[in-house]
């Protein structure tokens, strides 16, 4: 019963994270801004973290089935 919840959560990282992931990626190859207003490397580099930190968060909720 409690699995579900886990999975729910897990996945809702996990994509979140990647999404982010990938939206940096493209965004810094195209050299465009990843946030208007703010250090092209600051944003680029807090972006970064906060994806992997999502992605960490995901896969730490999936092994706790």
């Amino acid at each position: 019963m409690e699995s579900g919840p886990a999975i729910f959560a897990g996945m809702v990282f996990a994509l979140f994270g990647g999404g982010l992931l990938v939206w940096t990626a493209v965004r810094l190859r195209q050299r465009q801004p990843v946030a208007h207003g703010v250090s092209p490397v600051a944003s680029a580099t807090v972006a970064t973290l906060v994806a992997v930190v999502a992605l960490a968060g995901g896969a730490w909720c999936l092994t706790r089935l």
